[in-house]
């Protein structure tokens, strides 16, 4: 692939001193800084990066706003309102468009449609919250099956633009937005047609697809009825846990964060299920991706969890790649034998499954449990 120089420059409406722009991607898990620029007086920035391989990253305004850019071969300009000035500052920053050519117009496109769906979202947990229903659980299933329908919504306008620009390298920023399994001959055509533009299109589609096969590699280990990856956690005092530890026993393993709202509120069904279950072959580990040890710490101590607490070194990189899961909480359940019984199971799910796997019935993978879980990858 020959090397390409991009120019990325723009204006910035609101500022404050030390004002920057950065350009980074994610490699995996991994947040890799490309560069970044200051804000000038006159509010202009500019910012110019060696592109060795084409691909996907994220310009971002002083952490106010941000987005999804395609590096490539084209210049861009992109201009940031910046610094929100409102008395009430709500997380909700307003789209980004990007000046450049053909990529940036499919950039543009799948920004736009993340952006509507994620005002989608807003709009129904709103409606939601104002609306009176005859319990929580059919509130719950109601806003369910609306960001059901919202995330769907987006999907279909994904696979339109994978169908229809598959003419230019930015579609991978699309198709790596569908599930391969599910759309298999739709990314399949796209990338037949891709990899006849150019040499280079065609290392795009092949590295893709490689990718895809290791994934669906990995996935196979993690299949219900396979054994447990291994991995260790420490805990408060330093000292390592492993899955070994709890040999011959039910075990309920569930992945959170001190930061993670939906992990909290998880805490209180797990103290109720364990106090019912721990004397029955059940045990509990819980296992912390925070970045910061103390915040773990004092999570634990303010949830009051008696139940065994681990703790990764790594924010969990290592750990969600074993056990493929980007969202927490991420909560399972293992067999006395070592073998995942259940996958991704909450609120009382994880009874069922913990009773089901004592009473011997077979390790099928149980309807999951619709709730809200946050991304690992914020941290």
């Amino acid at each position: 692939m020959a090397q390409n120089q991009v120019t990325i420059s723009g204006k910035v409406k609101f500022t404050e001193p030390d004002f920057k722009v950065q350009l980074y991607k994610r490699i995996g898990r991994e947040k890799v800084m490309l560069g970044e620029a200051p804000v000038n007086a006159d509010k202009s920035y500019s910012l110019t990066v060696k592109v060795d391989k084409p691909g996907q990253a994220v310009l971002d305004c002083a952490h106010w706003q941000s987005v999804n850019v395609w590096l490539e071969d084209e210049n861009l300009g992109v201009d940031f309102r910046g610094l929100d000035t409102a008395k009430i500052k709500i997380k909700n920053p307003p789209y980004v468009y990007i000046n450049g050519g053909k990529n940036s117009e499919v950039m543009n496109l799948l920004n736009f449609e993340s952006y509507r769906s994620y005002q989608g979202m807003i709009a129904i947990s709103q409606n939601a919250y104002r609306a009176k229903f005859e319990s929580d659980e059919e509130k719950q299933n109601f806003t369910m099956k609306m960001y059901d329908y919202n995330n769907e919504n987006l999907m279909a306008h994904v696979r339109y633009f994978v169908e229809h620009y598959s003419d230019r390298n930015a579609v991978m920023a699309a198709i790596n937005f569908l599930d391969y399994n599910k759309n298999k001959d739709l990314i399949d055509a796209a990338l037949a047609k891709l990899e006849k533009v150019s040499p280079v299109s065609k290392e795009l589609a092949n590295e893709y697809l490689a990718n895809e096969n290791k994934r669906m590699e990995q996935a196979k280990r993690m299949e219900i009825g396979q054994p447990a990856p291994a991995f260790t956690c420490v805990n408060a005092k330093g000292k390592t846990i492993s899955l070994a530890d709890f040999k011959g026993k039910v075990l309920v393993l569930d992945f959170w964060a001190s930061w993670c709202g939906p992990c909290r509120a998880e805490t209180p069904n797990l103290k109720e299920i364990y106090a019912d279950m721990n004397k029955k072959d059940v045990e509990f580990l819980s296992v912390s991706i925070d970045e910061n040890k103390d915040a773990w710490l004092k999570a634990v101590k303010e949830d009051g969890a008696s139940w065994r607490q681990g703790w990764v070194t790594d924010s969990g990189k290592k750990v969600m790649e074993t056990y493929q899961f980007g969202g927490i909480p991420f909560i399972l359940v293992i067999d006395k034998n070592g073998k995942l019984y259940r996958k991704q199971v909450r609120g009382k799910n994880i009874r069922t499954a913990i009773e089901d796997c004592l009473s011997g019935k077979p390790a099928t993978p149980a309807t999951p449990q619709k709730t809200m879980s946050m991304g690992a990858a914020m941290m």
